[in-house]
């Protein structure tokens, strides 16, 4: 089951979190010899979010199950999901620290690249100086870091009116935008 009562931004609204994020040792996941295989890793009922590993390593029980997500680190390739994207509802990328920008590229590759239109979650060291860059490469979610407040961290949302560079929400920069008095549109 979820964490009772935890929160997150969705789709810029503060809405009660019904995913249950499986954070398995990661060190199990890499080196055997640590802990459980990923083939291993029990995968409870209802909405869960497993690492890549796990996803990849159990993939056909898995893909019958409408209620799983998929969580990449910063350093997996988006790539590796790109024949599971459309049975994906939720794409977690995990921010291991604030100055890990690696997030941004795979969540722009997974909108633009690859065409990925479900939830788009940022997990990890995720705070409000961040909202409004994550939300620009094509992240609609976000799991803000506990110890900050989700309602501070949605006003960061609106920090900037104006875009001067193109991105996943944005097609044309700035001076494709604005008429200037004397030119033609």
């Amino acid at each position: 089951m979820a964490e009772q009562n935890k929160r997150i931004i969705k789709d810029r609204a503060i809405i009660a979190d019904d995913w249950l994020l499986l954070r398995p040792n990661v060190s199990a996941l890499v080196s055997p010899s640590v802990g459980a295989l990923p083939s291993e890793v029990s995968i409870p009922t209802g909405k869960v979010i497993v690492p890549l590993a796990v996803w990849l390593a159990q993939k056909e029980a898995l893909s019958a199950r409408a209620d799983i997500g998929v969580w990449l680190a910063s350093d997996e390739r988006p790539e590796a999901l790109k024949d599971d994207l459309a049975r994906l509802p939720l794409i977690a990328v995990d921010f291991p620290k604030f100055s890990d920008g690696r997030g941004y590229s795979i969540a722009f590759l997974l909108r633009e690249r690859l065409g990925y239109a479900g939830e788009l979650r940022a997990i990890g060291d995720v705070l409000r100086d961040q909202l409004f860059y994550l939300a620009r490469v094509g992240f609609n979610a976000f799991d803000v870091r506990a110890d900050r407040s989700l309602e501070d961290a949605l006003a960061g949302l609106t920090d900037f009116s104006v875009r001067y560079q193109t991105s996943s929400d944005e097609k044309e920069p700035l001076f494709r935008r604005v008429h200037r008095p004397g030119e033609v549109p």
